[in-house]
């Protein structure tokens, strides 16, 4: 039996690809991976029990005790870890960037790598990250590097978080995203580079809906080809 079809959706902070993951796996009905959203657990966890996000043995000895549950669909997704609901908490910038730093640890990848690969059920996933393409489903039936100008992500961030009722300050934020940037490019475990066969999208200059629409068109090509 083959495996379920994935869409592999890959890129840089803030350049849309959550907003296009949730889009895209509502219109063709498929599960969901927010594979950012376990690095944002796994800090915040971290963050909680005063494990250090250098600890490499106990960042992925508290992987593996972790209790997460995801509620609801899209938009409306709960996480809950533990027990509680940490959806608002695991979006501030402090947990943000804490996920970064340990995102570059192999022992943490590793521990979350099977993990993510049990989102994997039929019909479909559609998983969004910055390594789905390339080490988490390698033969993704479709993969996409979503990315934009680190000015024009770090305005849709702020107007994201601003509308959610943070406090933040456009210039930390671009700054914060261009440092991030630099770490996820340059670590040596799973840096954040496009597949040799990713379809590579700016949407610097375009709409959600635009991209959306390209990446449900390339679905409905390889998707009808892979069940022929």
């Amino acid at each position: 039996m083959n495996p379920a079809p994935v869409i592999a959706i890959d890129g840089p902070s803030g350049s849309g690809k959550g907003t296009l993951a949730v889009r895209v796996a509502e219109r063709l009905s498929f599960h969901l991976l927010d594979s950012g959203a376990l690095y944002r657990l796994t800090a915040y966890a971290a963050l909680r029990d005063s494990v250090g996000d250098d600890d490499e043995a106990a960042l992925a000895a508290l992987v593996a005790r972790l209790a997460i549950k995801f509620h609801g669909a899209g938009d409306a997704v709960r996480v809950l870890l533990d027990g509680e609901d940490v959806t608002r908490a695991i979006r501030d910038e402090a947990c943000g960037m804490a996920a970064s730093r340990i995102a570059g640890l192999s022992a943490v990848r590793g521990a979350l790598l099977a993990l993510q690969r049990n989102f994997r059920r039929a019909p479909g996933l559609v998983a969004d990250g910055r390594d789905m393409g390339t080490v988490v489903f390698p033969d993704a039936v479709i993969k996409i590097f979503l990315t934009a100008s680190a000015q024009e992500r770090a305005q849709r961030r702020y107007k994201q978080l601003k509308d959610k009722g943070f406090d933040v300050n456009l210039r930390a934020l671009l700054e914060e995203i261009e440092a991030r940037d630099q770490r996820d490019t340059q670590r040596t475990v799973a840096p954040l580079t496009a597949a040799d066969d990713a379809i590579v999208i700016d949407s610097t200059a375009l709409s959600i809906e635009q991209v959306q629409d390209r990446v449900l068109e390339l679905a409905a090509q390889r998707l009808q080809a892979v069940t022929d």
